[in-house]
């Protein structure tokens, strides 16, 4: 190839370079990059920091000493994996056990379920669109929706992206359940709710039809809903 065209073509090439340097840059960010720590911004909790990063709760409360996990405060940062010596629930071994190892806390059943309201499956369990970890249900905008098993408030806000409005309730130290895309929120953090008891009204979800994102995590991983909710 001549001299002049080389050059000629060089600064394109440079450029499409640093477009691709960028791009490939950019597709490690955000909430699916999995860091060490994570800084306490105002109105998380213990429960939504968890849910973000796809941990266990209780492990998280475990590797930073935090008893129930409550006392958590803006600017602290929280550790989102096991010290050395210490283990995640669904790790059985330690390589280098401590006389500081906490133990195993065991895992719960599940509580009877019911369907969080009324209305078909628009996407499945790992679908698109939605955030891929619970399953989406058509319905109307206001209508009621209710809690699918009997538990604890732990988390009634909008600061988890791509959630919406969003309720996480506590069933026992295994289970939760969440209910995203929601119109208004009924209930607030700390309340006890009863199996079938309204927390919130249906907003919309993806695509602004009127959907609500139901998902349920055993030990901080996401489940198929289907397997522990009645036929329809």
């Amino acid at each position: 190839m001549p001299a002049a065209r080389r050059q000629r073509r060089g600064p394109h090439v440079v450029v499409a370079c640093i477009a691709l340097a960028i791009a490939a840059c950019g597709s490690g960010s955000g909430y699916y990059a999995e860091p060490d720590t994570h800084i306490v911004r105002r109105g998380e909790t213990l429960f939504s920091i968890a849910w973000r990063y796809g941990k266990d709760p209780i492990d998280v409360a475990r590797w930073n000493r935090l008893g129930d996990g409550s006392l958590i405060h803006p600017g602290q940062v929280i550790r989102l994996s096991p010290p050395s010596g210490m283990t995640s629930r669904s790790t059985k071994t330690s390589r280098r056990p401590t006389p500081q190892t906490l133990p195993k806390v065991p895992t719960q059943p599940p509580p009877p379920w019911t369907w969080p309201t009324r209305g078909t499956i628009n996407v499945e369990f790992g679908g698109k669109p939605g955030t891929g970890t619970g399953v989406l249900i058509n319905g109307k905008t206001g209508q009621a929706i209710n809690a699918a098993a009997s538990g604890r408030v732990v988390y009634a806000g909008s600061g988890l992206i791509g959630y919406g409005q969003l309720i996480i309730l506590k069933h026992n130290d295994t289970y939760l359940s969440a209910y995203g895309y929601n119109a208004s929120l009924l209930v607030k953090e700390g309340e006890t709710i009863k199996k079938g008891q309204r927390i919130a009204t249906m907003g919309e979800g993806p695509e602004r039809k009127a959907r609500l994102h139901f998902e349920i995590r055993r030990n901080g991983k996401p489940v198929n809903p289907r397997q522990y909710l009645s036929a329809r």
